[in-house]
């Protein structure tokens, strides 16, 4: 149990969908706080992880299951998914009464579809939460606001003081609440807790496997292989199967459920307007949803990075990513990577849902900012802006101190700078 709440990028998210629907569903990987968050606000609370009462509750949810419901709102009935029919229950609870904010939910699985009867739009609104951002685990100071830099904001400024060695253990800490309080070395355990219990547990919650979790694992290395880059499924299958034989099939189901896990996160192709008719390529990026998983698979340590800064710079972008999604989704974004055939790539395209949008690249130190600048300049002219809006910014998102403005208008970003 945490000492205190570290205030969550969720919590607005949460308080404004419940004025706005009657049931708020914050789904995401277990350990990232989705409890912790909806008890902030809850008045009542359904615990469905409660070994000692889980029986009655799995019988009066096939019985009556508005009895369950009972209780002062917001009623959090946190791991829903355990009684599914809860969740038809809530809609009709919600349909009836025509009020706001009765219910919260959590869940920490990608739910089957197949197990409900509605799928609760206009009623349940849904959150996604993922691990901390360094903002919000108190390592980015956040002098710097991505919400402001698409408002227009001209004055850059900031000075990170995130060190080269901090930045490298957050990164292999990950961010799990319940690792902020311990000491150095059982937070670097915590991701190699998760990953176990992933392997030996709860896979099988989703997918049928008999006795293969070596399978599952060898998977799961050749993700943190591959980790930041457009590993094929093909070239993910042919380094599993260097010791490990898997079918394609197979390989495609465990991805799936590794997806549904909130395990794995993919970072999906952009597909500007372009001026040309320069082909695209749309495999997406390969994510944990949090880049300490990787370093737990891969058996790296905070020092371990700092004497491979080759990998070093791969988690790094991971880590950036894991934060850009958070930061983005608050402000009404989506997060995207750009590849083309002739080899043009930006790590990261935010776009906002009115269609606004920004492009990123990510470097961990400052030797390659020259070479990040001019290839975000290329992409700039490639987007036709007759179709699409001018970029809101180009932004270099580093590990080091200072951010600036460039004198090309170029944004550099520490991510010990950057927040919301």
């Amino acid at each position: 149990m945490l000492k205190k709440y570290y205030p969550r990028i969720v919590d607005t998210l949460l308080l404004d969908s419940l004025r706005q629907t009657g049931a708020v569903y914050i789904v995401g990987p277990k350990w990232c706080g989705k409890t912790s968050t909806a008890k902030q606000v809850a008045k009542s609370v359904l615990d469905l992880q409660n070994p000692d009462t889980i029986h009655g509750y799995l019988m009066t949810a096939s019985t009556k299951p508005s009895l369950l419901l009972e209780g002062n709102k917001p009623r959090l009935i946190d791991e829903w998914q355990v009684a599914p029919v809860l969740w038809d229950s809530i809609r009709y609870n919600v349909d009836q009464s025509q009020l706001k904010g009765q219910f919260i939910l959590t869940g920490s699985v990608i739910f089957d579809s197949n197990e409900i009867m509605h799928t609760g739009t206009g009623r349940i609104s849904k959150i996604v939460m993922r691990p901390m951002s360094l903002f919000e685990s108190l390592e980015s100071n956040g002098s710097v606001s991505l919400k402001n830099i698409f408002d227009g904001q001209e004055d850059v400024y900031g000075i990170s003081t995130l060190t080269i060695e901090k930045l490298a253990f957050a990164l292999a800490r990950g961010g799990w609440p319940s690792a902020l309080e311990l000491a150095q070395i059982d937070a670097l355990s915590q991701a190699k807790h998760y990953i176990a219990s992933v392997i030996e547990y709860d896979i099988s919650k989703v997918v049928n496997i008999k006795e293969e979790t070596n399978k599952i694992s060898a998977l799961i290395r050749s993700y943190a292989r591959n980790i930041a880059t457009q590993a094929s499924i093909e070239t993910i299958l042919n380094d599993i199967n260097s010791s490990s034989k898997v079918s394609l099939p197979t390989i495609t189901k465990y991805i799936e459920a590794l997806i549904r896990l909130f395990v794995i996160e993919d970072l999906p192709a952009w597909s500007p307007a372009l001026r040309s008719k320069t082909p695209l390529r749309e495999t997406p990026k390969r994510h944990f949803v949090d880049p300490s998983l990787a370093c737990a698979v891969l058996g790296i340590n905070d020092q371990r990075l700092l004497s491979d800064f080759k990998t070093f710079g791969f988690l790094f972008e991971s880590l950036v990513i894991r934060d850009l999604r958070i930061y983005a989704e608050s402000i009404g974004g989506k997060v995207f990577h750009y590849r083309d055939k002739n080899e043009l790539e930006v790590d990261a395209v935010i776009q906002l849902d009115d269609g606004r949008w920004g492009a990123v690249e990510i470097k961990l130190g400052s030797l390659e900012i020259e070479k990040a600048a001019d290839n975000l300049k290329k992409f700039k002219e490639k987007v036709d802006t007759d179709k699409m809006k001018q970029p809101s910014f180009l932004m270099i998102i580093t590990g080091s101190v200072a951010a600036m403005k460039r004198e090309d208008g170029i944004i550099i970003v520490p991510i010990g700078c950057l927040k919301n």
